[in-house]
């Protein structure tokens, strides 16, 4: 008892010390965990019910027995327990042969005193040999006699083809499809930054982390940039990707606009100094003539 009281008593103190460390969201803060709680809790009265019930069957199978063997002692017969169900599947699947018979099945082989059995195969074995047999028939059939079910190779191409239709419908029905390196403008408007902050937050914090400081990625709130800092070079960069590296081309998973709300983001996060950030990787940039514009997009990093 003492040794589960300092148990509970150590993983208290643990999550204690780590909800004053990290004060982010944790697992007790799960809005589905009361749904958790209560699945926990169906699954374990069934295997509690479960349980029970071949208990049960247990009492009731000896109650049974005990009742036939009883009747038999009253009749003066001699008891003979019946085998039960499941020990006449096993056996019926196995086609096991009495020892008495075993003289019956030797065969004329004899090695150093081994003696060989003719057996047959057990029956269950057989029933899977056949059941491959009309498998492969009925695949033969509906994929290579017929086209009632496609082959792999055909069913990658439908799927592809579902998909590039599916991609036209949306770059049709996108306002901004037009948006690339040569259009993406600088924008200062809150709406658009706090989408590209969400964006950020989910797609690009895992390598450059949620204050931007680096990890995988670079760190995006110093003055030095790997392929350029200008609002352009941003978005190419989150557009195409950059081959040989973590850096994905983001086109096609998210729209043009967020791309553009995005980077815009990420130029918001220039001089925020987070704590243990990544040393500053690749050229120093400076841009010209944009001194009040860049002061206007900082302003909005309190997003």
């Amino acid at each position: 008892m003492k040794k589960l009281i300092s148990v509970f008593v150590l993983m208290f103190s643990f999550r204690a010390s780590f909800a004053q460390s990290e004060p982010t969201a944790s697992f007790w803060d799960d809005p589905m965990l009361m749904f958790y709680i209560v699945v926990g809790f169906v699954f374990v009265v069934v295997l509690l019910v479960m349980l029970v019930a071949l208990y049960m069957l247990q009492v009731l199978n000896f109650m049974v027995k005990q009742a036939t063997r009883e009747r038999a002692e009253r009749l003066g017969i001699p008891y003979v327990e019946q085998p039960s169900f499941w020990a006449k599947i096993w056996k019926e699947s196995n086609d096991f042969q009495p020892l008495e018979k075993e003289a019956d099945l030797l065969l004329d082989h004899n090695y150093d005193g081994i003696r060989e059995l003719d057996n047959h195969l057990p029956p269950w074995w057989k029933w899977l040999f056949y059941a491959t047999i009309v498998f492969a028939g009925a695949y033969f059939v509906f994929y290579h006699l017929s086209d009632t079910l496609p082959l792999p190779l055909k069913e990658y191409e439908n799927e592809l083809a579902v998909a590039d239709e599916q991609a036209k419908k949306l770059k049709a029905s996108s306002p901004t499809a037009a948006i690339d390196e040569t259009t993406v403008q600088l924008i200062t408007d809150a709406n658009a930054l706090a989408d590209g902050k969400i964006t950020f937050l989910n797609n690009c914090a895992s390598c450059h982390r949620k204050d931007g400081g680096g990890d995988i990625g670079p760190n995006l709130t110093d003055e030095y940039w790997k392929h350029g800092g200008s609002i352009q070079d941003i978005f190419k960069v989150v557009r195409h990707g950059v081959q040989g590296t973590n850096m994905i081309s983001w086109e096609g998973f998210i729209s043009p606009e967020k791309m553009q709300n995005v980077s815009n983001y990420i130029l918001t996060l220039q001089g925020t100094n987070p704590e243990n950030g990544k040393k500053p990787e690749g050229e120093l940039f400076k841009p010209k003539g944009t001194e009040v514009a860049a002061d206007t997009v900082k302003a909005q990093a309190s997003l």
